[in-house]
This record gives structure tokens, C-alpha cells and sequence, in this order.
């Protein structure tokens, strides 16, 4: 199957597409929740947004998530050896540990500074993690 990935002129490309699809429904419906939680479209419940944005930011996720493995898998020779690589899986790790504190101090609830900050984390982790899957590639 990996093999195949390799071979196939349009297997790694359309895997890429998911991937980049899977990241925008991520990273475009955090974007969203935190212009909530920093004030903007005040006039929408937060509960009521955050249960659909987030939603869709773990579909995009599970997306990005499955299709990154697949291309893992397709070349972990060449990618564990790329420091790039390694700190694209440290951000990710990163930024699960800045979520599990997010929602495991009920942040949405609260909405006050240490909330804002957590989401301006998050954020910048996530871009950190974009740049460093597209600097992968050229190191």
C-alpha cells in the first residue's frame, strides 16, 4: 500500500489535498472560536458555537491526523530524520497538552484571561505547526 503511495503519480498529491483540507476545517473553526472568546459576534452563545466549531475542527483533525500518518508511513525513514519533522510532532504534542488544560478548566465557561491566552497559544502553535509541515519539505 505504501508502496503504492510512492508509485502512483497521483496517490501522494490527492493524500496531500486531504491533508490540507483536514487543516483548514481545523485551524479555520479554532480561528472562529477564539474570535468568539476574544469578543467578536458577541451576540452568539459561545456553548451553542463551540459545540459546532469544535465539532468540525476534530473532523478536520481526524483528517489531517489520518492523512499524515499515511504519508508518514510512505517515508518515516526520511521524515525521522528530519529535525523539522520532529518539531512539528513536539508542537502537535504541545498542542494537546494546551487543550486537555483548555477544556479541563472548564476555559469556555470562564472566558477570562488565561482563557484568551490559552486560545492566543493555541493559535500560534497551530501556525507554528503549519509552517513547519510546509518547511519540511525543503530541508
Amino acid at each position: 500500500m505504501f508502496e503504492s503511495l510512492r508509485s502512483h503519480v497521483w496517490a501522494y498529491p490527492a493524500l496531500e489535498v486531504v491533508h490540507i483540507t483536514g487543516i483548514a476545517l481545523l485551524l479555520g473553526n479554532l480561528a472562529l472560536l477564539e474570535l468568539r472568546v476574544f469578543g467578536a459576534g458577541s451576540d452568539l452563545p459561545v456553548k451553542a458555537l463551540a459545540r459546532l466549531s469544535l465539532g468540525i475542527a476534530l473532523a478536520g483533525f481526524s483528517l489531517a491526523a489520518a492523512s499524515g500518518l499515511l504519508m508518514f508511513a510512505s517515508q518515516a525513514a526520511e521524515l525521522l530524520s528530519n529535525r523539522v519533522f520532529t518539531l512539528k510532532m513536539l508542537l502537535l504534542f504541545a498542542a494537546g497538552c494546551n487543550a486537555a488544560w483548555f477544556h479541563g478548566r472548564a476555559s469556555l465557561e470562564k472566558l477570562d484571561s488565561v482563557a484568551r491566552a490559552q486560545m492566543l497559544v493555541s493559535t500560534l502553535i497551530w501556525l507554528a505547526v503549519l509552517a513547519c509541515g510546509r518547511w519540511i519539505a525543503y530541508v
